[in-house]
């Protein structure tokens, strides 16, 4: 890998304004592909999902997948777009080697929907306005594995496979307005943007939008200016950035690196950029096509899209509270501060602590599991909260034995250790462990009547009106029951018995 000078952050941003522009690729959760009825199921045979129209078979038409035109317009409305009366697909003609057809079909210069914008809260609380381009239909292409070579792609290589399960898969293509103003935070401003735009998708249900799974994708566009002027420098785009603290790093990056090149009085290619997670850093692709190279010309197999009106309206109408709304009531009812809520969403802990209070828990309690002992362990396996093999429901069934008084912190600690081990319920976890509390009277005041007998001089001390010295009393029948008494229970016998109040 070639070794790039950088400038330091602070200097770059002494002597430069970035400019940037965000172009994000989401993949629609439908069952058929955008443009034929092949399913969309992953994990399928290569090449078993596809058809003479995906595979672009002379003579073979394609029809406008219905779901994909509604999630078009329920994004678009969700990022306070207009929505066109009238838009129709073009072919975007380009060499796709894993595009069998040659040509995508996409959207040129009539977006499905267009003018809108989407406000970002950034850790501070800051509110940024992102404003949006447009969002339009296209379809993904196909898979490329290459073979032979050290870095997995195609320099170096002996040969290519091909797996086109994926051509035609519908995509959403989300492309924001030039990005000024943001300084210093722009890096920020792009993950949180990324971020934001990734709870939408998710809180609209028209995909799953994983990042590390393709779903969702970004490419970073950049630029700057010398300080005190207004025309934008020549871009770069770093390409397929799928992870969002990758988005930061390469907006960073990227800043450094014009810097660089400019302060030493060298000029920007135009280009494309591949992004290395394992140093943050980039390298040149291949040289950036304007829109006039890739030969735009209106789709002669597809009709226009027209939406009715009143139909999207009708979407508009059916659109679910949407996340900073969301988050900003939760918060109110939680009574937390934003500090505490942006904890919450950097843990991805937020869907987790809802389903757990919609089964039941106090939002409390639901928090405390889900940011203390499970995104320990989360972080310990390398891994997301959801990703752990506990449900919000067996959260919830945790809180409720804490709250009846069968189980204390400690035992609902193990309690959960049992269930992340595959030992069942947190019932048969409790059940098989004998994790219950201690709640037999008689068994309580037998080992409060030990504590005591063998702890005379701390009894004395007690007696003697120094009542915080029972914690000791307590420490010792909660290790002669093996943490299975409730505490406050035992405080109160052992200065029952020592005939002190509390």
């Amino acid at each position: 890998m070639t070794v790039i000078d950088l400038v330091s952050y602070e200097d770059a941003l002494a002597s430069y304004d970035p400019v940037m522009g965000l172009e994000v690729h989401v993949e629609l959760g439908t069952k058929t592909k955008m443009f034929c009825g092949c399913a969309t199921v992953p994990g399928a045979p290569a090449n078993a999902q596809t058809c003479p129209t995906c595979l672009g078979m002379p003579g073979s038409l394609p029809v406008v997948n219905a779901t994909g035109v509604e999630s078009a317009v329920k994004i678009g409305l969700a990022l306070n777009c207009s929505i066109a009366e009238w838009c129709r697909f073009a072919r975007k003609n380009y060499f796709y080697p894993d595009m069998p057809k040659n040509f995508q079909t996409s959207q040129y210069d009539e977006p499905i929907a267009f003018d809108g914008y989407l406000d970002v809260q950034l850790e501070d609380g800051e509110v940024f306005r992102v404003e949006i381009e447009r969002a339009h239909m296209e379809e993904d292409t196909g898979k490329s594995t290459h073979i032979g070579g050290a870095t997995g792609r195609i320099h170096g290589a002996s040969h290519s496979l091909l797996d086109y399960n994926r051509a035609g898969i519908p995509l959403i293509e989300i492309v924001t307005k030039p990005i000024t103003g943001a300084g210093e935070r722009a890096p920020e401003v792009a993950r949180a943007y990324v971020a934001e735009l990734r709870e939408l998708i998710r809180a609209l249900g028209v995909s799953e939008a994983r990042m590390e799974m393709g779903q969702m994708r970004c490419d970073v566009n950049l630029s700057l200016m010398p300080k005190g002027t207004t025309a934008f420098g020549t871009r770069s785009e770093t390409k397929n950035v799928n992870s969002l603290r990758s988005v930061e790093r390469a907006a960073r990056f990227e800043i450094q690196r014009h810097a660089a090149v400019l302060g030493g009085g060298g000029t920007i290619v135009q280009e494309t950029r591949h992004f290395h997670e394992e140093d943050g850093s980039t390298t040149a692709g291949r040289i950036k096509e304007e829109a006039e190279d890739y030969r735009y010309f209106p789709e002669p197999d597809l009709v226009p899209v027209a939406p009715s009106r009143a139909w999207v309206e009708e979407l508009r109408a059916a659109l679910p509270e949407l996340p900073r709304l969301r988050r900003n009531r939760l918060r109110e009812e939680w009574g937390i501060s934003e500090h505490e809520m942006q904890s919450v969403l950097n843990a991805g802990a937020l869907d987790l602590i809802i389903a757990t209070t919609d089964a039941g828990a106090p939002a409390d309690q639901a928090r405390k599991w889900w940011m203390g002992e499970l995104a320990r362990r989360a972080n310990e396996e390398g891994t997301e909260p959801a990703a752990l093999p506990i449900t919000p429901q067996q959260v919830a069934r945790v809180c409720a034995l804490v709250a009846e008084g069968s189980l204390n912190d400690k035992l609902a600690r193990q309690t959960i250790e049992g269930v992340l081990a595959g030992e069942g319920s947190p019932d048969e976890v409790v059940e098989r462990r004998g994790l219950k509390v201690v709640s037999d009277e008689g068994a309580l005041g037998t080992a409060v009547d030990e504590a005591i007998a063998g702890n005379a001089a701390i009894a004395d001390k007690i007696r003697g009106g120094k009542v915080a010295a029972a914690g000791a009393l307590v420490g010792a029948v909660m290790k002669a029951t093996r943490g299975q008494a409730d505490a406050a229970r035992v405080r109160e016998l052992i200065l029952e018995k020592l005939g002190v109040s509390g």
